[in-house]
């Protein structure tokens, strides 16, 4: 098993608890006091991107954990002349060819295309309550940033104040004011996605959400994800709120209607109960059969209305992804997500994440392979993203070049919680009446905050520029939150641009699998992307034993 280092002398930067390949640790917390690298960008933002004081240091890098099959055995390749992908009235000179000019715009989508501001798509973020406390920095800082956000499964059906009469919701009002603090800051950029299971569908939540928003959202059917292989749950410490999700038909474990549960309860033996959904095709048998329920499902869904269709699938193993990929590239969905095993979590049984599953870069890899062929049969291919473990600017690219030209946007879930976390957590100290409302967890600012600064403008890199963007009068309005995800994303922006300069490709369009290599020869074998020192080899000895053409 891999071990990943828990601190990073030349950044600064130190995990709380033991770190998982997304260099975020296995558990990350709402309350904590600092500081992996993910937690600390949200605060100084692109110079996490450079070694520690200037000035006084050396820095080398250990390239460590290059063993094993991970995102971390690539590697990002560079080249020493040209230049691709320049916008318009750019030259190829060295003055416009420096990373700020690198455009990182993209776009995804069958009819109709959705633009993004940056390749990145938030996990879905569904009826857990830590979802529930973090929405508002989370979408506020989505919509100010210009990438889209997931309303995950089970948000209308955990809510005490939903109407649902006779299969239909009739009123739903923590779903709206999800779907409405993102449109308040929507720009044109980004959009919102609404995640379907088998009881959102029962509950007719896609039927409330067309006739309350039309084509302003888009639906996401959904098959899986990469933390589980079951549907989703949430813990309720309440007997009385695990009663009412019975009563709404979910799956509550321990049943809290057993008179021995409810005395075991009273007595405390029992403290929380465990609400599960349930599990989607179950009375199908064969491909053909699921086949027949998509093309029902997509038809029905375009019937109501929807312009947008995405699907979302889990770390199944190879029938499923052929599946999802024919499926989805045949009946004109937007978007599919592959979500591998190392995908994140609000609570999943800790034992089936680390067991489940295939891993993201091989199941990534596999998509590739798959979208390939059908590529090769001249049929149309979905627009895909990679989901799964993924957190920082490298893994953006290394994702994107792994699974070009098909993957057009890389999901992270856990990893943009965390400046909702932080921001939160300071505002709850230095705006201590708001405490309470944006779910502070601290009583003091701890040091690794203190070192970068003691007001808002001083702590985060980022606060004039969403000033800029929203208008001072309008900033009082704006969470800590979302500052910091703007300030975390401008970061991962300001990374992604430099080494995609680094690969002379100045369009996150351009990038391809020619701009990562395996560095070692198991990651070869089952990505098919080249060991380091057999990538351009061929070139490298052509230009020894036969020179170069002139003229």
């Amino acid at each position: 098993m891999i071990e990943w280092p828990k601190s990073n002398d030349v950044l600064g930067t130190v995990n709380r608890g033991n770190p998982a390949e997304s260099g975020l640790c296995t558990l990350c917390r709402a309350d904590c006091r600092g500081k992996c690298e993910t937690w600390l960008s949200s605060l100084k933002g692109r110079k996490m991107l450079y070694p520690r004081d200037f000035g006084m240091v050396t820095a080398g890098s250990s390239n460590t954990c290059h063993i094993g099959v991970s995102y971390n055995s690539l590697r990002i390749l560079g080249y020493n002349y040209g230049a691709r992908g320049l916008a318009s009235g750019l030259s190829s000179s060295p003055d416009d060819c420096i990373f700020p000019n690198v455009k990182l715009e993209t776009e995804f989508g069958n009819e109709q295309k959705t633009k993004v501001r940056i390749p990145v798509i938030t996990g879905a973020l569904g009826s857990t309550l830590i979802a529930q406390k973090y929405w508002n920095p989370l979408a506020i800082g989505a919509a100010l940033t210009g990438i889209p956000i997931v309303v995950g499964e089970n948000v209308v059906g955990i809510d005490k104040q939903a109407v649902i009469e006779k299969g239909r919701v009739k009123e739903a009002p923590e779903l709206d004011r999800r779907i409405e603090t993102y449109l308040r800051y929507f720009d044109g950029y980004g959009g919102i996605f609404v995640q379907m299971n088998v009881e959102d569908t029962r509950n007719g939540v896609a039927e409330y959400v067309i006739e309350k928003y039309g084509d302003k959202i888009i639906i996401e059917l959904k098959w899986g994800q990469g933390a589980k292989s079951i549907g989703g749950e949430i813990q309720v410490d309440s007997i009385e709120y695990a009663l009412f999700l019975k009563e709404r038909g979910y799956i509550v474990d321990p049943d809290p209607t057993k008179p021995e549960v409810q005395k075991a309860f009273k007595a405390g033996s029992i403290r929380s109960f465990a609400r599960h959904s349930r599990l989607g095709y179950t009375d199908l048998s064969s491909a053909e059969e699921v086949y027949e329920a998509f093309s029902k499902s997509v038809n029905y869904l375009r019937s109501l209305g929807y312009k947008r269709i995405s699907l979302k699938t889990g770390s199944y193993g190879m029938e499923a992804l052929a599946l999802a990929i024919k499926l989805a590239s045949e009946f004109g969905i937007d978007l599919l997500t592959v979500d591998g095993s190392g995908g994140g979590t609000g609570m999943s049984p800790w034992n089936m994440m680390e067991s489940w599953g295939v891993p993201s870069i091989l199941l990534h890899a596999k998509a590739y392979e798959y979208a390939s062929i059908l590529a090769e049969r001249g049929e149309r291919v979905v627009d895909m993203a990679f989901a799964g473990g993924l957190a920082r600017e490298d893994h953006i690219f290394k994702a994107l070049a792994l699974g070009a030209p098909f993957v057009k946007l890389v999901s992270m879930g856990r990893a943009l919680m965390i400046p909702a976390f932080v921001g939160s957590n300071i505002e709850g100290v230095l705006r201590p009446e708001r405490k309470k409302i944006v779910n502070g967890n601290w009583d003091d600012l701890p040091p690794a905050v203190k070192e970068v600064g003691t007001t808002p403008e001083e702590i985060f890199a980022g606060y004039f520029e969403v000033q800029k963007k929203v208008g001072e009068d309008e900033m009082k309005n704006i969470p800590f939150g979302a500052i910091a995800m703007w300030t975390l994303m401008d970061k991962i922006s300001a990374g992604l641009q430099q080494l995609l300069a680094g690969a002379r490709k100045f369009s996150v369009s351009e990038i391809s699998r020619d701009d990562i290599a395996s560095a070692n020869r198991e990651t070869e074998r089952e990505t098919k992307i080249p060991f380091i020192t057999d990538a351009q080899d061929e070139r490298a000895k052509e230009i020894l034993t036969k020179g170069f053409k002139k003229g």
